[in-house]
């Protein structure tokens, strides 16, 4: 059992808001201390690894399973805090869609969970969950246009931070994402 020096309580909240909030708390931690984010969503695991993974420096510890309750731990890193990001450019989901309804041929990327995926998605789209993105990106061309889709347009951005690291050059972010999606799923 570990002993976090603080305990974020984000039970009861859905993607992005895990995130956002332990981006918050994060800041106010000081280096090499470990907070504790207590979450019911399934898909803030993922979601979690891969942000301290792609865009902060900070460690993922693990994760313990209580009952209905995920607990996961990230070291807050102060060593090699200088981290490069890339500005990933966005497209709003009014131009996205617009596209899409004008039946151009595009690479769509959807980066939610199986289960919010498969709940409904835009027809020919790319299913790699957040998680997996580092370790699947290859089965996309890096030359090609890619349109990166989530529930909000955290985990896309985040997902398309990991795929630049890895020489990706054309990648958008479609904001906000799946959860104000009004066009056609499949």
């Amino acid at each position: 059992m570990m002993t976090p020096n603080h305990v974020l309580d984000a039970k009861g909240l859905a993607c992005p808001m895990p995130i956002v909030k332990t981006k918050k708390t994060m800041n106010d931690l000081e280096p090499g201390q470990v907070l504790e984010i207590q979450a019911t969503d399934k898909g803030s695991t993922a979601d979690l690894q891969a942000w301290a993974k792609s865009t902060t420096g900070h460690e993922y510890l693990g994760t313990e399973t209580e009952g209905d309750v995920l607990r996961h731990f990230l070291r807050k890193d102060g060593a090699n805090a200088v981290t490069e990001t890339t500005v990933i450019p966005e497209i709003s989901l009014e131009n996205f869609k617009e596209k899409v309804e004008a039946n151009e041929t595009l690479t769509i990327l959807d980066v939610r969970e199986l289960d919010e995926y498969e709940e409904g998605h835009i027809s020919g789209a790319i299913h790699i969950p957040l998680g997996e993105v580092e370790q699947r990106a290859g089965e996309l061309k890096k030359d090609e246009l890619i349109y990166v889709i989530c529930h909000s347009g955290r985990r896309s951005e985040v997902a398309a931070q990991t795929m630049a690291k890895q020489g990706f050059k054309q990648l958008i972010n479609v904001v906000p994402g799946m959860r104000d999606w009004t066009g056609k799923t499949v």
